[in-house]
């Protein structure tokens, strides 16, 4: 896993510099790992409005404050989201801890239990507080995970996206996620995702992914960030949209921030 590690940071290197007319000859894995550090900033603080919307249109919103940092690796995150209302939800908090060669931890705070839960790898494809979104999707998927290829180019809001399917490299990867397959819509010139879709293990299509309002968060890292995603759960009509405000990087939040005992405190 070293040499993963290793070989992601010089691929970041050598290709952070690279020209359009020198993207267009990347593989699929370059493109991945580009995706993969777009928006991971130092840190960031954020608030969210997630708005859940049912088949016969019915809305239901929640409120939440984000917090990530950046691991001294250089690869994996550290997050803590707290939701604050309404007050069905409100003193939930997750925390996520993601780990290049291994299982991510994840712990979850449910105020009515007055008790922190430890998920398990398994868990990874379960829905993120109700919501259309998994956990693994919150997360976000190692380019190690899945084999990826390039089966085309399409425009998306009037921008050259490259198509990239990526499938599950063992089944372990593929039970975990509970996906047979995602596809990937992601711009040439800043390498975010615009569009997803992910397929179920029966190989029908699951959820779709959209990403809007993308904002240039750090200039001096060429760091974007969507201030809007939406999921869209095909097989159910149900749908996740969310909102972030206030989005601020490079904080210095301190790393003893994420730990289990912080998940309880409001």
């Amino acid at each position: 896993m070293k040499k993963f590690c290793f070989a992601v940071l010089s691929a970041v290197m050598l290709f952070g510099f690279a020209h359009t007319s020198f993207a267009e000859d990347m593989s699929p894995k370059d493109i991945m790992i580009k995706n993969f550090f777009v928006n991971r900033v130092k840190d960031s603080k954020s608030e969210s409005a997630m708005t859940l919307i049912n088949e016969s249109g019915q809305k239901r919103e929640r409120k939440s404050t984000g917090v990530s940092k950046l691991q001294k690796n250089g690869i994996d995150n550290m997050r803590l989201i707290k939701f604050i209302s309404p007050a069905d939800v409100k003193g939930t908090s997750n925390l996520m801890i993601e780990h290049s060669d291994g299982d991510d931890d994840i712990w979850i705070y449910l105020p009515a239990l007055k008790k922190v839960r430890r998920l398990v790898s398994s868990n990874k494809g379960d829905s993120f507080v109700g919501s259309d979104f998994s956990y693994a999707d919150v997360i976000g998927y190692k380019v190690q995970d899945f084999e990826h290829k390039i089966t085309g180019s399409e425009n998306v809001d009037g921008v050259d996206c490259y198509v990239i399917e990526s499938v599950p490299a063992n089944n372990k990867v593929r039970q975990d996620n509970g996906l047979s397959k995602r596809k990937s819509w992601m711009r040439k010139d800043n390498f975010v995702t615009v569009k997803g879709e992910n397929y179920d293990l029966s190989g029908e299509l699951y959820k779709v992914f959209k990403a809007s309002d993308i904002q240039f968060v750090d200039k001096e890292n060429n760091k974007w960030q969507p201030m809007t995603i939406e999921m869209t759960n095909v097989q159910v009509n149900h749908k996740t949209i969310v909102h972030f405000s206030n989005y601020k990087v490079n904080t210095g939040i301190d790393e003893g921030y994420f730990s289990q005992r912080n998940l309880e405190r409001e």
